[in-house]
Protein backbone atom coordinates (compact mmCIF):
# COMPACT_ATOMS: atom_id res chain seq x y z
CA UNK A 1 0.00 0.00 0.00
CA UNK A 2 2.89 2.38 0.81
CA UNK A 3 4.38 1.79 -2.64
CA UNK A 4 1.08 2.66 -4.29
CA UNK A 5 0.87 5.94 -2.37
CA UNK A 6 4.50 6.66 -3.19
CA UNK A 7 3.90 6.03 -6.89
CA UNK A 8 0.80 8.24 -6.79
CA UNK A 9 2.81 11.01 -5.11
CA UNK A 10 5.50 10.75 -7.79
CA UNK A 11 2.95 10.96 -10.60
CA UNK A 12 1.32 14.00 -8.99
CA UNK A 13 4.70 15.69 -8.53
CA UNK A 14 5.61 15.05 -12.16
CA UNK A 15 2.31 16.49 -13.41
CA UNK A 16 2.91 19.62 -11.36
CA UNK A 17 6.46 20.18 -12.61
CA UNK A 18 6.39 18.91 -16.18
CA UNK A 19 4.21 21.67 -17.70
CA UNK A 20 6.62 24.27 -16.31
CA UNK A 21 9.64 22.41 -17.66
CA UNK A 22 8.01 21.90 -21.05
CA UNK A 23 7.12 25.59 -21.26
CA UNK A 24 10.69 26.57 -20.40
CA UNK A 25 12.16 24.26 -23.06
CA UNK A 26 9.92 25.05 -26.04
CA UNK A 27 12.71 26.92 -27.77
CA UNK A 28 15.14 24.27 -28.86
CA UNK A 29 17.94 23.82 -27.88
CA UNK A 30 17.95 26.77 -25.48
CA UNK A 31 15.22 28.37 -23.41
CA UNK A 32 15.31 32.18 -23.47
CA UNK A 33 13.63 34.62 -21.15
CA UNK A 34 14.30 38.23 -20.23
CA UNK A 35 17.74 38.30 -21.85
CA UNK A 36 18.94 35.03 -20.36
CA UNK A 37 19.29 31.65 -22.03
CA UNK A 38 19.49 28.23 -20.44
CA UNK A 39 20.88 25.40 -22.52
CA UNK A 40 20.43 21.66 -22.16
CA UNK A 41 22.96 20.02 -19.89
CA UNK A 42 25.53 17.75 -21.48
CA UNK A 43 25.97 14.88 -21.50
CA UNK A 44 22.32 13.99 -20.91
CA UNK A 45 21.76 11.43 -19.50
CA UNK A 46 24.86 11.87 -17.39
CA UNK A 47 26.93 9.86 -14.95
CA UNK A 48 28.61 11.03 -12.76
CA UNK A 49 29.01 14.71 -13.75
CA UNK A 50 27.42 17.23 -16.10
CA UNK A 51 27.76 20.76 -17.46
CA UNK A 52 24.99 23.32 -17.96
CA UNK A 53 25.50 26.14 -20.51
CA UNK A 54 23.79 29.47 -19.95
CA UNK A 55 24.14 33.09 -20.96
CA UNK A 56 23.04 36.41 -19.50
CA UNK A 57 22.37 39.69 -21.24
CA UNK A 58 20.18 40.56 -24.22
CA UNK A 59 23.08 40.74 -26.63
CA UNK A 60 25.30 37.89 -25.42
CA UNK A 61 27.91 36.95 -26.62
CA UNK A 62 28.78 40.40 -28.09
CA UNK A 63 27.78 42.28 -24.91
CA UNK A 64 27.66 45.92 -25.86
CA UNK A 65 26.92 46.86 -22.23
CA UNK A 66 29.53 44.83 -20.35
CA UNK A 67 29.36 47.09 -17.28
CA UNK A 68 25.89 45.87 -16.27
CA UNK A 69 25.93 43.19 -13.57
CA UNK A 70 23.36 40.41 -13.28
CA UNK A 71 22.51 38.50 -10.09
CA UNK A 72 22.62 34.78 -11.00
CA UNK A 73 21.63 31.65 -9.07
CA UNK A 74 21.59 28.09 -10.41
CA UNK A 75 20.32 25.19 -8.29
CA UNK A 76 19.58 21.51 -8.83
CA UNK A 77 16.35 19.96 -7.49
CA UNK A 78 14.84 16.48 -7.50
CA UNK A 79 11.38 15.94 -9.02
CA UNK A 80 9.62 16.60 -5.71
CA UNK A 81 11.38 19.99 -5.52
CA UNK A 82 13.86 18.99 -2.85
CA UNK A 83 17.13 20.93 -3.00
CA UNK A 84 20.04 18.76 -4.19
CA UNK A 85 23.03 20.98 -5.01
CA UNK A 86 24.38 24.29 -6.29
CA UNK A 87 26.69 23.91 -9.31
CA UNK A 88 29.89 25.93 -9.62
CA UNK A 89 30.99 28.22 -12.42
CA UNK A 90 33.33 26.30 -14.70
CA UNK A 91 36.46 27.94 -15.98
CA UNK A 92 35.81 31.60 -15.56
CA UNK A 93 35.38 34.49 -17.90
CA UNK A 94 34.45 38.16 -18.04
CA UNK A 95 36.36 38.85 -14.82
CA UNK A 96 34.59 36.14 -12.79
CA UNK A 97 36.77 33.40 -11.29
CA UNK A 98 35.80 29.78 -11.93
CA UNK A 99 34.88 27.39 -9.15
CA UNK A 100 32.51 29.79 -7.41
CA UNK A 101 29.10 28.43 -6.39
CA UNK A 102 26.36 29.91 -8.58
CA UNK A 103 24.37 31.38 -5.72
CA UNK A 104 23.67 35.12 -5.83
CA UNK A 105 26.76 35.54 -7.98
CA UNK A 106 27.16 38.91 -9.66
CA UNK A 107 28.31 38.45 -13.26
CA UNK A 108 28.41 40.55 -16.42
CA UNK A 109 26.88 39.83 -19.81
CA UNK A 110 28.26 36.74 -21.50
CA UNK A 111 28.18 33.00 -22.01
CA UNK A 112 29.00 30.66 -19.14
CA UNK A 113 29.08 26.98 -18.20
CA UNK A 114 28.10 25.56 -14.82
CA UNK A 115 29.60 22.30 -13.54
CA UNK A 116 27.89 19.80 -11.23
CA UNK A 117 29.84 16.80 -9.94
CA UNK A 118 26.63 14.76 -9.49
CA UNK A 119 26.84 14.76 -5.70
CA UNK A 120 24.24 15.82 -3.17
CA UNK A 121 25.60 18.93 -1.53
CA UNK A 122 24.57 18.12 2.06
CA UNK A 123 26.02 14.59 2.19
CA UNK A 124 28.59 14.60 -0.66
CA UNK A 125 27.14 11.22 -1.76
CA UNK A 126 26.40 10.59 -5.42
CA UNK A 127 22.89 11.52 -6.48
CA UNK A 128 20.61 8.60 -7.26
CA UNK A 129 19.53 7.72 -10.77
CA UNK A 130 16.50 9.70 -11.87
CA UNK A 131 15.16 12.97 -13.23
CA UNK A 132 16.48 16.26 -11.87
CA UNK A 133 15.47 19.85 -12.56
CA UNK A 134 17.91 22.72 -12.79
CA UNK A 135 16.67 26.25 -12.17
CA UNK A 136 18.55 29.32 -13.36
CA UNK A 137 17.45 32.63 -11.90
CA UNK A 138 18.78 35.83 -13.47
CA UNK A 139 17.74 39.02 -11.65
CA UNK A 140 14.76 37.17 -10.19
CA UNK A 141 13.53 35.71 -13.50
CA UNK A 142 13.58 31.88 -13.52
CA UNK A 143 14.33 29.38 -16.30
CA UNK A 144 14.01 25.62 -15.72
CA UNK A 145 15.57 22.64 -17.46
CA UNK A 146 15.37 18.87 -17.00
CA UNK A 147 18.19 16.33 -16.89
CA UNK A 148 18.57 12.62 -16.25
CA UNK A 149 21.14 10.87 -14.07
CA UNK A 150 21.56 7.26 -15.18
CA UNK A 151 23.84 4.74 -13.52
Amino acid sequence: MKRMWGALGLVLALTVFMPRVAAAQKQDPKARRNGATLGQNYPNPFNPETRIPFSVGDDAPTCSNSSRQYRVTLKIYNVISGYVATPVLQGGSNGVAGGQPLENLSISCGQYVAYWDGKIQATRREAASGVYLYRLEVDGVPLVGKMVNMK
